[in-house]
């Protein structure tokens, strides 16, 4: 596996940062909806407004669809079942959370790039960066609170959506060869529109709901027609999905997971002054410990490759494999 150039690298830098940003508004409107629509309505609503996205996107860089086009069915298909499940973990876990406790917990997720980076993609991971790891994974373990009587299922939740977004983030890097940006998320957003309206023909009329309060409560309550009020958080829920997931595809086919994956870490500050002010929660001592073991892991990592990078991988435009 080859590194990439400076420039690649650069550019596959800014495109994390612009994920970072959207993703950020993502989980706080989605977090802000979750109390009054089903998480399967929300994702149907967003899927439709990121398809249309997507089609204008791929329109406006070739004047055709040819980027729909893969011999990867299987791969895609793979790839779309994890990203599916970390995205019913991650949503669930996060509409019972408070939003930085959710986010730091997801973020050992880059943690778990950097070691599957070098167990699956053969990519240099030194001793500083497993020591990152291990770092991480300790401040999970402090966010979990084992012990306490606090352990929330909601938690667990997150860690395995961590889980499953680093093997997607490691497929699209695998496909990266062969299918560009726009390809490996088209799929996706086909399968959220299959899998969610199925979901509402299913259980949108709410009779598996259950306690209105209970974790599973965001999964299966009853469809509404979206309040006025709501359609413009709706709008920018569908906007930023289409956007933060092409920049992250972009930027993981551009340069090496292990470099790309800390720049992730910007949406915890982003995160936190979003709890504040959105939904007046702050995290307390306990949280601020594992924030810290988590995000200083990603951000020593970071350092040190800032410092010691070495690149040799052209930049790929965004619309070509």
């Amino acid at each position: 596996m080859t590194m990439a150039t400076p420039r690649a690298a650069l550019f596959g830098i800014l495109c994390m940062i612009g994920a970072a940003l959207f993703g950020t508004t993502l989980d706080v409107a989605t977090k802000f909806l979750s109390s009054g629509y089903a998480l399967h309505q929300i994702i149907l609503i967003r899927t439709i407004i990121a398809l249309a996205a997507m089609i204008g996107i791929a329109w406006a860089q070739d004047g055709d669809f040819r980027q729909f086009r893969t011999t990867r069915v299987r791969a895609h298909l793979l790839r779309t079942l994890i990203v599916l499940l970390s995205n019913l973990c991650f949503f669930t876990g996060l509409a019972a959370l408070p939003l930085a406790d959710g986010m730091a917990i997801a973020f050992v997720a880059p943690l778990f790039i950097t070691a599957a980076s070098a167990l699956f993609l053969k990519e240099p991971v030194g001793p500083h960066r497993w020591g990152a790891v291990v770092a991480g994974l300790i401040g999970v373990v402090v966010m979990l609170r084992p012990g306490s009587g606090a352990l929330q299922p909601a938690a667990l939740l997150i860690v395995t959506s961590s889980l499953c977004y680093a093997a997607s983030a490691l497929m699209g890097r695998q496909m990266r060869d062969t299918e560009s940006s726009v390809t490996l998320n088209i799929y996706l957003h086909l399968a959220f529109f299959v899998t969610s309206a199925a979901m509402g023909l299913f259980a949108g009329d709410g009779r598996f709901m259950g306690a209105p309060d209970g974790l599973f409560a965001f999964l299966f309550r009853p469809w509404v027609w979206p309040a006025a009020a709501d359609w413009p958080v709706l709008i920018l829920v569908g906007v930023c999905i289409a956007l933060a997931g092409l920049l992250v595809s972009q930027a993981y086919r551009l340069a090496e997971a292990a470099l790309i994956a800390p720049f992730e870490y910007l949406s915890m500050p982003l995160a936190i002054a979003a709890g504040v002010v959105v939904f007046g929660t702050w995290p307390d001592h306990t949280a601020w410990a594992g924030i810290t073991l988590i995000c200083g892991a990603g951000l020593y990592v970071l350092w040190r490759e800032m410092r010691h990078h070495a690149v040799k991988d052209p930049a790929l435009p965004l619309g070509e494999p």
